[in-house]
């Protein structure tokens, strides 16, 4: 009867060992868990800054980062636009490629300027001329004191022919608005009001 009592003492003091281990892993994987979820929240945290507006209200305001990079993305958003609107190649599945990717970044003002291009047949001459058209964007300059963002953008248009090459100044003007980021917009903006400004030869050349 004793040597069966000390069985049970035995076997008891296995299953605290035991249920000791299990419950000291349970901890060490609660503590790592809560240490990476705390380390991955304090980075996520330095992205972002907290500002008082008039000692009232709590608002999430962009990092000193991003709006330091939003000028830039901004000048890069408009010269992608231009790049994809102007360049135009003797190829007509190419262009509506091109002039789709463009409306994506801009309100229907450019809209208005494809369909009368397209209604005069402009695009239908380049495709059977065998034209190519590029551009060249010198500066975009934008007035981020204001909202919307006023931006002129100076540029050169290149005309190639078979038999010569025209070039041509560009000048455009539209404002700019925050948007929501898009695989087809990924600088987040959206140009309003576009129009051209200039748009004349300069000098042509004979090839």
């Amino acid at each position: 009867m004793e040597f069966k009592s000390l069985k049970n003492i035995e076997s008891s003091f296995r299953q605290i060992r035991t249920f000791g281990i299990v419950f000291l892993c349970l901890c060490a994987a609660v503590a790592v868990f809560s240490i990476v979820k705390s380390y991955r929240f304090a980075e996520a945290q330095r992205q972002k800054i907290y500002v008082l507006d008039e000692g009232k209200s709590l608002m999430l305001a962009l990092s000193q980062d991003l709006s330091q990079n939003r000028p830039v993305e901004a000048r890069e958003h408009i010269k992608r636009f231009h790049e994809l609107f102007f360049t135009l190649s003797p190829d007509r599945a190419a262009i509506e490629s091109n002039i789709k990717r463009a409306l994506f970044l801009v309100d229907k003002s450019a809209f208005a300027y494809f369909q009368d291009l397209q209604e005069k047949g402009y695009y239908n001459r380049i495709v059977s001329g065998n034209i190519n058209q590029r551009i060249e964007v010198d500066s975009v300059v934008c007035d981020f004191e204001r909202y919307p963002y006023r931006a002129t953008t100076y540029a050169r248009q290149m005309i190639v022919r078979e038999s010569n090459i025209t070039e041509r100044s560009l000048i455009t003007r539209c404002d700019l608005i925050n948007s929501v980021r898009s695989d087809n917009n990924p600088q987040g903006f959206i140009m309003e009001r576009f129009e051209i400004l200039e748009n004349r030869d300069l000098r042509t050349l004979t090839r």
